[in-house]
């Protein structure tokens, strides 16, 4: 690899800045001062300091976080703190959300920056089961309950859209506490299914995706590395 990619791969540093860096003297190649951007490393045996740090290139992460409230799942800087902002790692830009939930959707959210993994667990094809659990503005009970249940299990037809979504599961916890297990991810769904069936969502919580699901000791805006078994449940 250049020694100026090298350096953009593992530093903040953009090419531009790794490059002006090397001329200013500020980088060492095995012990000794190297200024040519087109120098090629081996990324494996060659040690490159940058102004007294090693450097190393940074591999393939897997992530889960307890997403808390008000917090984005965006890569823009807006109203909002932004999930990336939550996580102390080199590179952290390159983490993309595996399915993202809204601003004020809390729970289980996946970040990685592996595209392919990233895609086994969104494709629709897959069918990966999502567990949501939403707080209901009205309460059902009896008959309501109960034609809620068969609505979900047969899909329900929404708001601007051609086909109706696919057979779900609705759990009642509570009158007012609904547990949905969904396998797509359409715009808003886990909302929009509950609006179609007249009532409202006041709050709502993302518990599970796949085998995976949120630990009870992981804190909202704590996050922590999937485990090799984890991965591999994908």
């Amino acid at each position: 690899m250049r020694l100026d990619r090298f350096l953009s791969e593992t530093s903040p540093l953009t090419r531009s800045l790794a490059k002006r860096a090397l001329k200013n003297g500020e980088v060492t190649l095995n012990g000794e001062p190297v200024k040519q951007a087109s120098t090629h490393i081996d990324t494996e045996q060659d040690e490159v300091v940058l102004n007294g740090e090693t450097l190393s290139l940074v591999g393939l992460r897997y992530l889960m976080m307890h997403k808390p409230t008000d917090v984005e799942c965006t890569a823009r800087r807006g109203l909002y703190p932004r999930v990336i902002d939550l996580i102390d790692l080199p590179k952290v830009e390159r983490l993309q959300p595996v399915g993202r939930l809204d601003v004020d959707t809390t729970g289980l959210l996946l970040l990685t920056d592996d595209g392919q993994w990233s895609h086994r667990v969104t494709s629709p094809k897959h069918r990966c089961a999502k567990v949501y659990i939403a707080e209901l503005a009205e309460p059902w009970e009896g008959s309501a309950a109960e034609h809620a249940i068969e609505q979900v299990a047969q899909g329900i037809l929404l708001d601007d859209e051609d086909t109706p979504t696919k057979p779900a599961t609705l759990r009642f916890i509570t009158p007012q506490r609904a547990e949905l297990t969904l396998t797509e991810g359409r715009y808003h769904q886990v909302k929009r299914m509950f609006a179609a069936l007249g009532n409202h969502v006041n709050e709502l919580h993302r518990q599970s995706i796949g085998d995976i699901s949120l630990p009870d000791d992981l804190a909202p805006g704590e996050w922590r590395e999937l485990s090799a078994e984890e991965i591999a449940s994908f």
